[in-house]
């Protein structure tokens, strides 16, 4: 299959950036359909298309919509929240749906105010995406103007404030629950979850109903809305359960990294063929889904489609869609290393397995890759990634566990060579950086 711009048709005109080039393109029309029907039937056709959360999960889309209370003689407010944090390594399509189509994000998050009630909604933006933050805020301050948002939108008698709250830089603060209290001025760590506590649909922002979605979820709600959830199922039809388009962020040893927008039920080569092909070497393996996902060889590469239960069965996750093509002159020891050396950075501290887990596992893998590694290192690895897995208060650390037990599964050869010989299996110059 070939590149399917849905969501990046008209990313490469600057005009769409504005209101009346976004309304030049059909845009809006969706939220004049919305407003004529009723609540229901918005979400009904979300669940029609299929969509499924694009932040890494894959969650049906529809369950969170429908889940915020439908009376609202709670007298509390309705929060939708965007998740735009994308601290993920490897994933930077949000900061280009963001910076070049921020009217679909803004009509997007309208339409899920209209469906569930919402009164005010936020978008956490990572705090180094100023360019994103500010061609929002100039989108936010058009729809303002003519009336697609704040009190009596289009003259509805529907009202919903949108605002955009700026992030500090911490991966932490894209797991959801640490992302409310983020917003609400605390410090951004994880709280309980469901089953102990209720779910952020029933009481999540100042423990009011809050629905949160990642960008490129709620980008995708206009087309729903507008074309209906039938048409947009028929995209990804050939896959298990996979619905619609996803984009893929490229990178590492390819011609052309960038964002490719593709069909679910593509093949993982093809993304890899669309990027230009293989840069410096032939291609030895593939982080397909950010950072956190298990590591793929160039057999599982060759075979798998892009789909989350066809991505599962091949031995790896879609996840946020953050795809790293790595060539055969790669240190896998050494790629590992430094994907441990960011997740025991970025570990908020909160729990133990994670705070002394990542740590561990990093002291142990710079050991190696100083060639000072010892006999049964690579066992003690696997065995901790084992007790960081599921046991960690957020998924912070099921993210730093799974590549690291990933590329001891795929790669024990390499792991085995370095810490027998105290040296890479591969020629590499990647040098040690102070933690």
């Amino acid at each position: 299959m070939a590149e399917y711009k849905l969501l990046f048709e008209h990313a490469h005109d600057p005009e769409f950036k504005t209101l009346k080039g976004y309304l030049a393109k059909g845009g809006y029309s969706a939220l004049k359909k919305a407003i004529g029907i009723p609540a229901q039937s918005i979400i009904d056709e979300v669940k029609a298309s299929g969509l499924r959360g694009r932040g890494g999960a894959g969650f049906p889309t529809w369950i969170k919509w429908n889940g915020l209370p439908k009376d609202k003689s709670h007298g509390k407010k309705h929060y939708i929240v965007c998740n735009a944090d994308e601290g993920e390594p490897g994933t930077f399509k949000d900061k280009q749906l963001m910076e070049a189509t921020p009217f679909l994000l803004v009509e997007g998050m309208t339409l899920a105010a209209m469906a569930t009630g919402g009164d005010v909604g936020f978008i956490y933006i990572r705090g180094e995406f100023l360019d994103a933050a500010k061609a929002l805020r100039a989108a936010i301050d058009e729809a303002y103007a003519n009336g697609y948002l704040g009190q009596n939108i289009l003259g509805s008698g529907k009202n919903f404030d949108l605002y955009i709250h700026l992030g500090a830089g911490s991966y932490e603060c894209g797991e959801e629950s640490a992302l409310m209290s983020s917003i609400m001025g605390e410090r951004g760590m994880p709280r309980l979850k469901f089953p102990h506590v209720p779910l952020p649909t029933i009481s999540g922002l100042w423990d009011s109903p809050t629905l949160i979605n990642n960008v490129e979820t709620y980008c995708c709600a206009p087309f729903i809305v507008n074309k209906g959830g039938a048409w947009y199922a028929t995209l990804g039809a050939s896959t298990k359960n996979s619905r619609g388009t996803k984009i893929f962020s490229v990178s590492g040893h390819v011609n052309k990294p960038g964002n490719y927008e593709i069909e679910f039920g593509t093949t993982l080569a093809e993304l890899l063929e669309m990027s230009g092909g293989m840069k410096g070497g032939s291609l030895k393996a593939c982080v397909p889904g950010g950072s956190s996902v298990p590591i793929m060889n160039a057999d599982q590469v060759n075979k798998a489609v892009i789909g989350y239960e066809e991505m599962w069965d091949a031995g790896s996750m879609v996840g946020s869609g953050g795809c790293m093509f790595l060539n055969d002159k790669t240190c896998i020891v050494q790629f590992i290393w430094r994907t441990a050396l960011f997740y025991a950075n970025e570990s908020c501290g909160k729990c133990t397995p994670c705070r002394e887990g990542t740590k561990w596992m990093l002291q142990i893998l710079e050991r190696i890759v100083e060639g000072n590694g010892q006999e049964g290192d690579v066992e003690l690895l696997m065995d901790i990634t084992k007790q960081i897995d599921g046991r960690s208060f957020c998924g912070l650390g099921d993210a730093a566990a799974w590549p690291v037990a990933g590329a001891i599964k795929v790669f024990p050869e390499e792991f085995d060579f370095y810490v027998k010989n105290g040296k890479s299996l591969v020629n590499s110059n990647l040098k040690l950086l102070p933690v």
